[in-house]
């Protein structure tokens, strides 16, 4: 098989619009949800039925794309996204928390379709060039994570409510991506659907997929964590939105700049060593957050989680590949989103009680026993792998 760099090209194109509309929501979800809510406690519901939503559509998106092709699946989630804007627009206008909740939940239907993007790119691309593939798709985003902030605060007062405005350019920018998935060419899968190959629950057992879901999971859960509470955070040390704005912008260039190196160092070290080797900068990054509540700080905290972020779930990405067949990739798939994003709800839904109650550092301090569940499940798939070679060898002797 050869590699569909044209291909790859426009998915990262539209890995940048998704980041476009997932970086702007985060950048003002909080703020907006703390103006609406009633119990400041539940500033952050809006993330949380955002991550609810791309985990109730994450397996039936995957079926969805198994059976009618990538490009059609992407535009169905492009066309989700122009409503899901639309609405939390009227919630503005009308001063609805409820309303708005339900728009960010129907965003997280096109969240759930543009994650597959990272499949798609290893679909088009021959067996050597897997990891490089998905990596360069991911690193589309670093487009989104400067675009995004910067349009949502644009956008903030451009109409008398503030960032209603904001909305209203998401469901644009939706309508651009639809244009660009139009244009994408992936192969249509030649098995559908659920019953190919093994049952899930076998797959679901194997120590490969075990500690790829972790690491995907618990990075973007911990990443999700202290992304969501940030704009709140610096609110509360009296910071303006713009420099939330800023250092949101540059947590998502070091959630995606990476992409670019990121699969060539898959390639030389393996996907265990760069997962491993993204815990470490998740400890780094607490331990900054730690150390002063200055924007300098919340910057250096937040750049680092990103790259940490980026290690991990590309090589979780990567590391999944090996878990399945062509027959059971539909559901292996979805079953991993769905468990990335079950633990992204928890995540985002506990974000604003933790720093209403328990405080920024608390907060930050309370992320690294799920950082060290990842660092021991890769640990043992090492002790694995290398007894397992061990005794191949000894069988060869």
């Amino acid at each position: 098989m050869r590699t569909s760099y044209r291909d790859i090209f426009l998915l990262a194109c539209c890995q940048a619009l998704l980041l476009v509309n997932n970086a702007s929501l985060i950048a003002m979800n909080g703020l907006v949800g703390y103006a609406l809510a009633g119990d400041k406690a539940f500033a952050t519901a809006g993330v949380t039925t955002f991550v609810l939503g791309s985990a109730l559509s994450a397996m039936p998106a995957a079926l969805w794309m198994a059976k009618v092709g990538r490009r059609r699946g992407f535009m169905t989630g492009s066309i989700v996204a122009v409503f899901g804007s639309a609405i939390c627009a009227l919630a503005l206008a009308w001063s609805s928390f409820a309303l708005f909740c339900l728009g960010t939940a129907i965003i997280g239907v096109y969240t759930a379709f543009g994650l597959q993007y990272r499949f798609a790119a290893a679909e088009v691309a021959a067996p050597e060039f897997k990891a490089k593939a998905i990596s360069l798709v991911l690193a589309g985003g670093i487009a989104g994570g400067f675009l995004g902030p910067e349009a949502s605060r644009w956008a903030k007062d451009l109409l008398p409510v503030p960032f209603l405005g904001s909305f209203i350019v998401l469901s644009a920018i939706a309508l651009v991506a639809l244009s660009v998935q139009s244009q994408v060419r992936v192969p249509v899968p030649s098995v559908a659907g659920w019953d190919g190959g093994r049952p899930l629950s076998q797959i679901a057992r194997r120590p490969v997929f075990v500690v790829a879901v972790l690491s995907a999971a618990l990075g973007y859960g911990v990443m999700n964590l202290l992304m969501t509470a940030t704009p709140l955070a610096m609110s509360f040390c009296g910071y303006p939105f713009a420099a939330a704005a800023f250092v949101i912008e540059w947590h998502v260039v070091g959630m995606y700049a990476p992409g670019f190196l990121t699969g060539s160092l898959i390639q030389r070290f393996g996907a265990l060593r760069v997962i491993f080797a993204g815990t470490l900068l998740m400890v780094a990054c607490v331990a900054v957050a730690l150390a002063d509540n200055q924007v300098g700080h919340f910057w250096a905290a937040l750049v680092l989680l990103g790259v940490g972020w980026n290690l991990m779930y590309t090589g979780g990405t990567t590391l999944l590949t090996e878990a399945y067949t062509p027959a059971e990739k539909a559901k292996t798939q979805g079953l991993n989103d769905l468990i990335v994003f079950a633990v992204m709800g928890v995540s985002s839904f506990s974000s604003g009680a933790l720093i209403d109650v328990a405080g920024w550092e608390r907060m930050n301090a309370l992320a690294l026993p799920f950082v060290a569940v990842v660092m021991l499940a890769v640990l043992w798939l090492f002790a694995l792998r290398r007894r397992n070679g061990a005794g191949a060898r000894a069988k060869a002797m």
